[in-house]
This record gives C-alpha cells, sequence and structure tokens, in this order.
C-alpha cells in the first residue's frame, strides 16, 4: 500500500477537534483554542508533498545479523526466533548483507558482509535464494516488513562485475582499480558513478530484491559515498514497483540526501549526546537539541544506541553506557522525534560485542531487557503523538532549571505524551516552567529497573524529585 503525505500551512488548532484524513492525503486545518489552555495546541502543519510507504508511521527496527544470531548461522535457524520477536512488538526486520561474499582480499576467516561477489546471490553460509524468500514471505505473512542492507560504494574484488565490467570501477594513474581513499577498506573495490552503464545495472540489482523477493525498502551502507542523484533516480525507479523505505547511513551533516532519495538517516548526534550525558553531569541540554530537529517534509532520523558498527568496534552497551542507563537512554530513543532501532541480542543482555569477520554468537535464554523493550515498543505502536514524521507530534521541550533532566511532551489529535529522564546516575531535584498534565503512567522506571505499578495515575509532584536514571512516559487526553 502507498500513502502519498501532503499539507498545505495552517495555524494552530486545539488537538481535541477532529478532523479527517484521507488514505492517500494527510492534512489538517487548525484554530486557535480561545482559552489559556494551550496545553493540547498542536504545532503547525508546513507544506509539503512525499510519497511514503504507508507502514512506516509505526515501524520499530530490529537489525538481524543472520551469521551470529544463533549457532547454525542460517536464515532457517533465524526464522525460529520470528515468534518471539513478533511478540517482542518490532516490526521492521533489517538484514545485514546476505550476499555472497567476495574471497579475494577478504578480511578474517569468513570475510566481511560488506564485500560482494554478486549483488543478485546469496551467501551460501546462510542458505540459498529460496530459503531466503521463504523467510521473507513468512515474515511477511507474521506482519513484518523486510528491509535489506545494501552496499552501493564499493564491491568485493572478486565481483562479478570486475571481470565482465572493469570499466564500473575507479583506477589510478596506472590503471589499476582502487578501493575507497582514505579508508583501510582493503577487501573491496571503489565503484565509479561517472559511468552511467554502472548505475542502471546497480539499480536493476536493487529492484531485483523488490520485484523478485518482494522486499520493502533497503538500509544503504556508507550513503554519503555515492552522488544523491544516483540515490535520487533509484527510488524514483523502485518507487515504480511499490513505495519503500529508504534508510542512509550517512555520517556528513547535511540533509540533502533526505529531500528526496531517503526516508531516514542515521541520528549520530542523537546517539553522541546520550553518551556524552550518561558519563558527564548537567549535560541533557545536548539531547534536546537532537530529539527534534528541522528536516524535509516527512524525513525523520532513526535513533539508536547499537548497532552493528558500534558493538563491534566501541564495545558492549554495558563498556558504553553501563546497565543502569539503559531505560532512561531507551525511553529517549523510543519517544524522541524519528524511528527507533534495537540491535541482535539488545533484548538478551548488554554484555554482547559481536565479531564481525569470524564466527561469533548470541547465547539467547534469559532475555534480561525484552520486558522493557517490549513495553517501549507497545507504547510507540499504540500512540499516535509517538508516530514517525509527519504523522506524529513534534517535540517540544519542558523547560526545567536541572541541567541533567531532560522532559518534553507530543501531541497529535486530542492525546498528549510527556516524557520526564533523569540522564544521571545522580538523584536529581526539579522544578518546570510550564505545568505538566496530569495523566496516566504508561511506564516508570530508573537505575533498578521497571517498576511495578499498582496505580497508574500521576502524581506530578514525584517529578520534582528523581532517582538515578528515573524515567516516565505519560499519556494525557
Amino acid at each position: 500500500m502507498r500513502k502519498k503525505i501532503k499539507s498545505a500551512v495552517s495555524i494552530l488548532i486545539a488537538a481535541t477537534m477532529i478532523f479527517s484524513m484521507s488514505a492517500c492525503e494527510k492534512s489538517s486545518s487548525k484554530n486557535a483554542k480561545d482559552n489559556s489552555d494551550t496545553s493540547f495546541i498542536e504545532d503547525e502543519v508546513v507544506e509539503g508533498s512525499r510519497l511514503q510507504a504507508d507502514w512506516i508511521d509505526t515501524a520499530i527496527i530490529y537489525e538481524v545479523n543472520v551469521r551470529q544470531y544463533t549457532e547454525e548461522g542460517t536464515f532457517e535457524a533465524f526464522s525460529e526466533h520470528l515468534d518471539r520477536l513478533k511478540e517482542l512488538g518490532v516490526n521492521t526486520l533489517w538484514f545485514m548483507p546476505v550476499y555472497s561474499i567476495s574471497q579475494v582480499n577478504k578480511k578474517g576467516t569468513l570475510g566481511s558482509y560488506y564485500s560482494i561477489s554478486d549483488y543478485k546471490n546469496i551467501n551460501e553460509e546462510f542458505g540459498t535464494l529460496e530459503e531466503f524468500k521463504e523467510l521473507v514471505n513468512k515474515a511477511h505473512d507474521m506482519g513484518f516488513t523486510v528491509i535489506l542492507d545494501w552496499v552501493a560504494n564499493h564491491t568485493g574484488w572478486d565481483h562479478v562485475w570486475i571481470e565482465e565490467h572493469p570499466e564500473y570501477y575507479v583506477k589510478d594513474e596506472d590503471g589499476d582499480i582502487i578501493f575507497p581513499l582514505n579508508t583501510d577498506w582493503t577487501d573491496v573495490a571503489q565503484l565509479d558513478y561517472s559511468n552511467d552503464d554502472m548505475r542502471a545495472a546497480m539499480i536493476d540489482a536493487m529492484k531485483f530484491w523488490v520485484e523478485e523477493v518482494g522486499i520493502d525498502g533497503f538500509r544503504c551502507d556508507y550513503a554519503q559515498g555515492v552522488p544523491v542523484d544516483f540515490w535520487e533516480s533509484a527510488r524514483e525507479e523502485l518507487d515504480k514497483v511499490k513505495p519503500v523505505y529508504m534508510l542512509a547511513e550517512d555520517g556528513t551533516s547535511s540533509n540533502s540526501m533526505l529531500n528526496k532519495a531517503f526516508d531516514s538517516d542515521y541520528n549520530f548526534a542523537l546517539y553522541d549526546a546520550l553518551k556524552l550525558s550518561s558519563a558527564i553531569p548537567n549535560s541533557a541540554d545536548e539531547v534536546e537539541d537532537y530529539i527534534s530537529i528541522e528536516l524535509p517534509y516527512g524525513a525523520f532520523r532513526m535513533n539508536f544506541i547499537d548497532n552493528h558498527d558500534k558493538n563491534t568496534y566501541d564495545g558492549t552497551l554495558k563498556q558504553r553506557f553501563g546497565d543502569e542507563s539503559l531505560g532512561a537512554l531507551y525511553t529517549v530513543v523510543f519517544t524522541g522525534e524519528g524511528i527507533p532501532l534495537i540491535y541482535s541480542g539488545n533484548e538478551e543482555d548488554t554484555d554482547i560485542s559481536l565479531e564481525f569477520f569470524e564466527k561469533d554468537n548470541i547465547d539467547f535464554g534469559d532475555y534480561r531487557y525484552a520486558d522493557l523493550l517490549g513495553e517501549l515498543c507497545k507504547i510507540r505502536k499504540e500512540n499516535e503523538p509517538l508516530y514517525s514524521g509527519t504523522s506524529g507530534g513534534k517535540v517540544r521541550i519542558i523547560k526545567d532549571d536541572n541541567m541533567n533532566v531532560t522532559a518534553f511532551e507530543r501531541v497529535k489529535n486530542g492525546k498528549k505524551i510527556t516524557v520526564v529522564v533523569n540522564l544521571s546516575g545522580n538523584e536529581q531535584n526539579v522544578k518546570y516552567e510550564q505545568t505538566i498534565s496530569d495523566g496516566e503512567i504508561l511506564l516508570h522506571g530508573d537505575a533498578e529497573g521497571m517498576k511495578e505499578m499498582t496505580d497508574t495515575k500521576l502524581n506530578k509532584s514525584d517529578l520534582n524529585l528523581l532517582s538515578p536514571w528515573e524515567y516516565y512516559i505519560i499519556v494525557s487526553q
């Protein structure tokens, strides 16, 4: 299914007003409230039009590392976890590259997923193309969407194009194909985007997975290494098959890829701010700067505290953040503007760092963080203010007198979500510069974990003294 989101500039309206929304158009007309209570007034709607897949509003991404997920490291073994992941509440599976891996100049024993020898073939250690199709079909039948990791900047040194089309690659003054400049990626060869035939072949390969396998989008590796106009052309062609979700790993500060090519990019700045706040007092304001960012119409960031790169090269969650902070940090990831990410094993433990070029595996069994992540998934999917892009409410910071605390609200269609988080390992006194609405507590916890609540009605005075890493998610209507 597809949706074309389009809105016109309008004045404010109380969110309690009911307004219509068609299946293909999202629009709103707003009138200012005539009393002093502005707590449910929504933000101004900005002008724009964009074709997007209709499932992204409530998407929660789960990154699948097939090789390390099970002892077998196969599609078949991973499929046994689908019921559990469905129960957890994730609904979008991002598979790290599943393509055949180059053996020439490979790193380690098994080589890198990101050094590809054939864009239309499957890594035989995972299984066959037919087995992957079966996995995708099973996931779709269970209500998941599926996106694939795509590597467009480079190929492996024994990719089929190396022999058949050496003109597809960048060469040095001696005519030799090079690996990407200013990197240590010696196991891959740099593609040449001045070659139109290569561009066409790349788009054809991407369309293969949408048309023949039925995948729903792509996470694009090192997207800034590839010209924006290529990504825009690829998106246009893919959307002719069906509206896809496109996620860019873009380490630049530019938003140019979000104009037409990509729906989302990585919220690297929020990750860095969360890491800073977990280590240095009085830095919660840094987080507030990146839970709401002005982006091209309809675009939004992917929020995370873990992924395959951070996990392998920067250490475990426990090493980077510590166990006590996880509830507070995940609360920000799931409630700030954007789409949240869970990496393989995050529901199991914080003491996991997976090998990249060798066989490793996650010893599932305890699922220590499954309850926390499951509650956050449920809250995100059931509360419209937390939806992605224009479907959700904008973050409005609730100002306070404590630089260790972040508080904000999001409003949509008469419902408000309020979030209060102590981003420090110390008890904090805090006063707020505005009245926080009465409501029901959806989630409450601190350094010791989630709290069991016999009474979910908010006692607002409790928000003035926060224990270490204490967090609240509150709903008001």
